[in-house]
């Protein structure tokens, strides 16, 4: 037990050490910035389905009620790696960058019940966009430029609980918190001062989603599986300074104010709609499993224009269709140690409910990936790799092929278990 505890921290200092920005997006410039995927490396290995999986050994976001299943304490750690490469039919740029992506842990409750808490990303906003106008001499004359950082964040805690005929129900409650800043510099030539506008927000409140799943056997190998999470709506109060000052035009990065020309307070509501989940998957325990999972939700709403003053920008009802699944050659196998690794793979297509310019904002993405045993115990390192596009060169828009890795550590332990006497 100490030494798994050793290696987790050990883990944890590893990532923390490269960790920098969670986004290189030019898309998180909207909203509250891009949504995180809610998901383990598991799940994301299998297109992100999740909602009607459960393991006793492994810890699912998806779905509360799979907790239900857990048989051991288990802890849960990762990291990703984001490779970003940014075309808008004239030119086009890479950008990278390394963040964790959830700590969590899981214990059970018995034989009929079991919980979770962590922490993982909600939102994240990293960008940095450059706007030119040039004479009919083709002379630079003015610049906007765009940067943002921050996003948000959750903190959660799910309980799962067995009913009798394999029906499971589960809730799971989240506190999100997190602050966002936006500037936008405006330079123009002959001018001896240029301004800056920027948003300073704060954003906080609470989450709740309950899911079901049911399981029953369809032949004496293969068990079918079901499940459903509904997230409510919610509201998260947005509280911030916006801030319009005059500075000395020069093309080095450093601000010093001049002249203050607006300083006010605001205090807004960015509202969630209910998101529902559904999926269904075949398999055979332990040994290999198949699903499909399907997701909607409203479009999101704001009750002003300081996270949404772009005209351009809409929003709308956004999906996700997402099929994959995983297969153990022999989990138990001594004779073998590529037997006992877990493979996965998927897909998913999701339209984000973001409309630019009139264009809705699709993303395609393929994932894989492989739950490598540490020793001969039910504890795993996970890796998983998923390639993918967003957007399209359309009515100026920007294409982003994207390619993110992620490293995460499982380890699993028996806790309150009764000491023998040999």
């Amino acid at each position: 037990m100490i030494k798994k505890l050793i290696g987790l921290s050990l883990f944890l200092l590893s990532i923390q050490s490269f960790a920098q920005k969670n986004n290189t997006s030019p898309y998180s410039f909207f909203g509250i910035g891009e949504e995180s995927s809610l998901k383990t490396i598991e799940e994301i290995s299998m297109g992100q389905i999740g909602a009607a999986f459960n393991s006793p050994y492994q810890i699912t976001f998806t779905n509360p009620a799979a907790l239900a299943h857990l048989q051991f304490t288990t802890y849960t750690i990762a990291a990703k790696n984001k490779a970003l490469r940014i075309d808008d039919g004239t030119n086009t740029g890479n950008a990278s960058n390394a963040a964790l992506s959830y700590f969590a842990m899981g214990i059970p409750i018995g034989t009929k019940a079991g919980f979770s808490f962590g922490l993982q990303p909600n939102t994240s906003v990293g960008y940095s966009l450059t706007e030119e106008f040039r004479n009919n001499s083709d002379e630079l004359t003015e610049i906007n430029s765009f940067k943002g950082d921050g996003g948000t964040n959750r903190v959660f805690l799910g309980l799962g609980y067995k009913l009798p005929k394999n029906i499971t129900i589960g809730i799971e409650a989240a506190y999100i918190f997190g602050n966002i800043e936006n500037t936008l510099l405006n330079r123009r030539d002959g001018v001896n001062l240029a301004t800056m506008h920027r948003t300073d927000s704060d954003i906080k409140g609470y989450t709740a989603k309950v899911g079901i799943q049911y399981k029953t056997k369809i032949t004496e190998k293969l068990t079918l599986k079901g499940g459903g999470v509904i997230s409510f709506e919610n509201n998260l109060s947005n509280d911030g300074q916006e801030l319009l000052f005059t500075l000395i035009n020069t093309s080095e990065d450093v601000i010093f104010p001049r002249d203050t020309l607006v300083n006010n307070s605001f205090k807004s509501i960015v509202k969630k709609p209910l998101n529902t989940v559904l999926s269904l998957g075949v398999g055979e325990e332990n040994k290999w499993y198949a699903g499909v999972e399907y997701s909607f939700q409203d479009a999101l709403e704001f009750t002003d224009g300081v996270l949404n003053n772009n005209t351009k920008v809409a929003y709308e009802t956004s999906n996700r269709i997402s099929v994959g699944g995983f297969y153990t050659p022999k989990i138990n196998s001594i004779s073998s140690y590529f037997d006992r690794v877990t493979y996965r793979a998927g897909f998913n297509y999701k339209q984000t409910g973001l409309v630019v310019d009139n264009t809705s904002i699709n993303d395609f993405g393929i994932s894989f990936g492989v739950g490598l045993p540490i020793g001969r115990q039910l504890s795993n390192l996970n890796l998983g790799f998923e390639l993918g596009k967003r957007g399209e060169i359309n009515n100026s828009l920007i294409k982003e092929n994207y390619f993110n890795f992620r490293l995460g550590l499982t380890l699993n332990d028996k806790w309150f278990s009764k000491r023998k006497i040999q």
